[in-house]
């Protein structure tokens, strides 16, 4: 489903940040848009960004269950800086897995922002879990009682003969050399 993303551009509050950029709102079904002004109140001002596609996979069925148990059902916004002025930021994508949008936290270089899920966006999310969902039983593992360290058989790298092979000082290599 195509899902519009608006951003909001506020002034900075420090003298090092002309603008604070925020996830505002998004838009289910919206056309395609770059960088589309949609409204100005005072010095902020709303950008249609960009219109995703948001996709939902069986596989992430649980992740969606835990968006939909939220307090707050959202949506969650991948951002990428741009380097340029103009625009300041690419959507790269848009999810409504928060386990998802938490890998793209990982590397630092990504902005996730949270927006909240519209109604029509909750009742859909919601139909296809209940459709595709298959709770999967929880298996404890066990551990084996037996005790591998009691028998050393081939500890370490095959390609080591001796324990007085692991460091050998350049002159001692010589000397054995000799």
């Amino acid at each position: 489903m195509p899902v519009g993303v608006v951003l909001r551009r506020t002034p900075g509050v420090t003298r090092w940040v002309r603008h604070a950029w925020t996830a505002a709102a998004v838009l289910p079904g919206a056309g395609p848009a770059e960088w589309k002004e949609m409204r100005r109140e005072g010095d902020a001002v709303e950008y249609h960004a960009a219109t995703p596609v948001l996709e939902l996979h069986g596989a992430e069925t649980e992740a969606y269950l835990a968006t939909l148990a939220s307090e707050l059902p959202s949506l969650y916004v991948v951002l990428r800086r741009t380097g340029v002025e103009e625009p300041p930021f690419e959507v790269l994508r848009i999810t409504a897995s928060p386990y998802e949008a938490q890998d793209f936290t990982d590397s630092g270089e990504e902005q996730v922002e949270k927006v909240p899920m519209p109604h029509g966006l909750v009742a859909w999310v919601r139909d296809f879990v209940e459709e595709f969902h298959q709770e999967e039983a929880f298996i404890k593992r066990k551990r084996d009682k037996t005790r591998i360290d009691l028998k050393q058989d081939g500890i370490g790298d095959p390609r080591i003969g001796k324990a007085a092979d692991i460091y050998a000082s350049p002159a001692l290599k010589r000397r054995r050399l000799q």
